[in-house]
């Protein structure tokens, strides 16, 4: 094996690959990875056997440190993915030519973040072995919730009350980008509000990712009276429905809008054929802190626990 480094040729067999791969998503697709291209100094790899694609490893510089690779650092999670070549040794030994491949440019560590195991097709987790072989150290771990959909665990009753109070107040459940604008802006003065944050995205850039995956990419929203008060921006991928951004405003918080967009969303994975639903983290620095107010709201829903993990390898 041998690895190489990305070009922009590359980008349809990329694709292709991604839709073959046993745990790709399409935040691995270049058409995802180059709407914030600018952003980041692109390392990522092919990893070739004999002429043949087996394996690519979405990457870029880590933005504070020029010796630090990860996988990657502009979307949730990345690993070196494969469609069936890479298992056992061979994951090893591929996982071996990257590290050679960026210590031969003088990078210094890499940042592995693999895919959790609920965005599988097929179970995929050969390089987390491969990891703990070469003596890769767990440098982080957040908390996610998702409801296994196909065995779904009851809600608990405040959830089941919380429903029964959004229907009473006429909350109103829809899709549709068409709620892009007025969901943006709930979005921005929840974070504001609650962590002092702003989005990672920009809405031009949840605008052109929907114009580029609008079956992927959708907005659940509820509204009491005509107007957006809560919702959702789900990333749809086979297996996973995952809740990207979730926002309230006040009023929709005590309309519990929340319950009825999420039960909405869950009705619809289900319907989908999906596995799971995925709430996403409950994590603050660095995953050292969870916010259990916010883990207990989700698991209420009759979700249990996914962990998200992050490794970090030496290359020397």
């Amino acid at each position: 094996m041998h690895a190489r480094p990305y070009i922009e040729t590359d980008a349809t067999q990329w694709d292709q690959f991604c839709a073959a791969s046993f745990c790709a998503t399409f935040l691995h697709t270049r058409r995802f990875l180059s709407y914030h291209l600018d952003r980041f100094a692109d390392l990522s790899l092919i990893v070739e056997d004999e002429g043949r694609w087996v394996g690519i490893l979405p990457a870029a510089k880590h933005p504070q440190d020029d010796a630090c690779v990860v996988s990657h650092p502009g979307i949730t999670y990345g690993g070196l993915l494969h469609d069936g070549s890479l298992r056992g040794e061979r994951m090893l030994t591929a996982i071996e030519t990257t590290v050679q491949y960026y210590a031969s440019r003088g990078s210094r560590r890499l940042v592995y973040k693999p895919v959790p195991h609920i965005y599988h097709r097929v179970p995929a987790q050969d390089d987390l072995y491969a990891l703990f072989r070469l003596n890769a150290v767990r440098s982080r771990c957040d908390l996610s919730c998702a409801v296994d959909l196909a065995h779904r665990l009851a809600a608990s009753e405040r959830r089941k009350r919380s429903r029964r109070k959004a229907e009473r107040a006429g909350t109103s459940v829809s899709e549709g980008s068409h709620h892009a604008i007025a969901f943006w802006s709930v979005l921005k003065e929840n974070l504001a509000r609650e962590h002092r944050a702003a989005p990672a995205h920009t809405l031009d850039e949840i605008a052109l990712l929907m114009e580029r995956f609008p079956e992927n990419i959708r907005i659940v929203a509820a509204e009491l009276d005509g107007k957006l008060e809560a919702g959702v921006v789900l990333f749809v991928t086979e297996m996973t429905h995952h809740a990207q951004y979730i926002a309230s405003s006040e009023r929709g918080y005590k309309a519990c809008a929340l319950d009825a967009v999420f039960e909405h969303c869950i009705a619809a994975g289900q319907s989908a054929g999906a596995r799971w639903f995925d709430f996403g983290t409950s994590n603050e620095s660095g995953g050292r802190v969870l916010n259990e107010g916010l883990y207990r709201f989700k698991s209420e829903f009759g979700s249990g626990g996914i962990v998200h993990e992050f490794y970090e390898l030496a290359i020397s």
